[in-house]
């Protein structure tokens, strides 16, 4: 398995839910899924009232996942495609996705899984630490602009 999965694996690991992408009827959707990653792949839980995973079932979806609101200096993304199929997860399977959702848009939650074989896996990093400003000096420019003004 070449890094770059490897790499990419061990992220979503670190994350319970990602976003789900294809389109519905020539309309691109994205919505929210909880994934668990196995040994043949990515699985996907989602509520079966929104009726995505009709759309999904057979067709090549994409899938993300992130850190990007985690307030980490080291931000990350995952993406990847692949062909989602609907399956029936094994109890331990079941047991690594958690409790689910009580309700999704006012309705009880129906969960459908889908297995996704990532390919073609990207892996994005953002290093967002600052520097540290001197002691009495904003690290913002514009603030050390007027600073230096007044």
């Amino acid at each position: 398995m070449p890094s770059e999965e490897i790499r990419a694996i061990e992220l979503l690991n670190r994350v319970s839910y990602g976003r789900v992408a294809t389109s519905m009827r020539a309309m691109p959707f994205v919505a929210p899924a909880r994934h668990i990653v196995t040994d043949d792949g990515v699985l996907l839980r989602l509520h079966r009232g929104l009726g995505y995973h009709r759309a999904c079932a057979g067709s090549v979806v994409a899938y993300g996942a992130d850190n990007l609101t985690s307030g980490a200096e080291q931000l990350w993304s995952v993406q990847f495609t692949g062909t989602a199929e609907i399956v029936e997860p094994t109890e331990a399977q079941l047991a690594a996705f958690g409790p689910a959702p009580r309700s999704v848009d006012g309705e009880p939650f129906d969960p459908v899984y889908m297995r996704v074989e990532p390919q073609f896996v990207t892996v994005h990093t953002l290093d967002c630490a600052t520097e540290r400003p001197a002691p009495g000096r904003s690290a913002h420019p514009i603030e050390r602009h007027l600073h230096h003004v007044a």
